[in-house]
């Protein structure tokens, strides 16, 4: 349930913010356009907002000053320290995206950022589910996250990034869960979601989901 990466977030908590600022050579491209991607996703949420993945706050921040309610589920242990003190009244509970309180405030929107890769295919199929009953007729989830246009696509990437000798970033889309956009639409589909995607840079993509609203052409 992507708990298993706990230990490398509380490692990398300390220097988190300084990678998505794209001082990390190797992830420079992943998070292009980064303060972009957050705000995109804040521009679509809604009413009270659900975020997974919390990290250090900064998408959390985003939400906030836009007026939103958020409930923040982290299952880092030091990247829930880091968000606190940058914002003293966040609410925020030790979860993840499958196991997390459920006796919260209804909710509008579900957002996430750079997160939901941690859940395996079956996980993710799983967690939409849970969404679902959540969520009220035109209800949101929101994503920004690393995901490939299709299994082409996820060849050319991990080609290109071993001859540039970025083994951190190899050895991390070799061994965490990325998936495709064709399975994303089809299983947020399937579940009753309309769904959009809007690609923000190489790696990372925008998915918007409507419950229950008429099918929109994506891309």
């Amino acid at each position: 349930m992507g708990r298993e990466f706990d230990p490398l977030f509380d490692e990398w908590a300390a220097t988190y913010d300084d990678a998505v600022a794209g001082h990390d050579i190797e992830y420079k491209e992943v998070f292009l356009h980064y303060d972009d991607i957050l705000n995109e996703i804040a521009n679509r949420a809604i009413d009270n907002v659900l975020e997974f993945g919390v990290g250090t706050g900064n998408l959390t921040k985003k939400l906030l000053n836009k007026g939103l309610d958020v409930i923040g589920i982290e299952p880092s242990k030091e990247m829930r320290t880091l968000a606190k003190q940058k914002i003293n009244q966040l609410e925020i509970y030790d979860g993840d995206f499958l196991l997390f309180p459920t006796n919260i405030k209804p909710i509008q929107t579900i957002v996430s950022s750079y997160a939901f890769h941690h859940l395996t295919d079956a996980e993710k199929n799983k967690a939409i589910s849970i969404y679902t009953e959540m969520l009220p007729k035109d209800g949101k989830i929101v994503f920004a996250d690393t995901m490939f246009a299709s299994e082409h696509e996820i060849t050319i990437i991990l080609e290109e990034t071993k001859k540039r000798g970025y083994n951190r970033l190899l050895a991390d889309l070799q061994t965490e869960y990325y998936s495709t956009i064709p399975f994303l639409k089809q299983n947020f589909e399937k579940h009753g979601f309309a769904v959009q995607f809007h690609r923000m840079n190489k790696f990372v993509w925008i998915l918007e989901a409507e419950k229950n609203n008429e099918h929109r052409k994506h891309f």
